[in-house]
């Protein structure tokens, strides 16, 4: 691959980043090849492709993150979400009661759990907003 290409998938991966996420984090600034390969193959290639909405990628990740019991990853996903109107409260709370089902009470107490948590805080900063 050119540097040309490599320069062009990791600017496509760091906006990727961005609209995903509402943030990005820069290579450069960490060490090793993990953030390299995150942001150049994950969001440079996988999260770019065509055939999955950003919303459908997302809802996969979560239903992944509530079976593996990653609470503080929800958090992320379900802000974003929220955040960039791919869901709405009612519909993370519908997706965590799917879920409940699939992977288990345990498993998605933490989940419902990282939902509520983000629903409230959005609603706090929105009460703030409006203040």
């Amino acid at each position: 691959m050119s540097a040309t290409d490599a320069g062009h998938r990791r600017a496509e991966g760091l906006a990727k980043m961005e609209e995903v996420y509402g943030f990005s984090v820069d290579p450069a600034t960490v060490e090793g090849p993990y953030v390299d390969a995150t942001v150049d193959h994950l969001f440079g290639e996988i999260w770019t492709r065509d055939a999955l909405p950003v919303r459908d990628r997302r809802m996969v990740t979560i239903g992944v993150l509530a079976a593996l019991g990653q609470a503080g990853l929800l958090e992320i996903q379900f802000r974003s979400a929220l955040a960039n109107g791919e869901l709405d409260e009612e519909q993370v709370r519908e997706l965590v009661l799917h879920l409940a089902h699939y992977v288990g009470w345990p498993l998605s107490t933490g989940a419902n759990q990282a939902a509520e948590k983000v629903i409230a805080q959005r609603r706090k900063a929105e009460g703030e907003e409006g203040a």
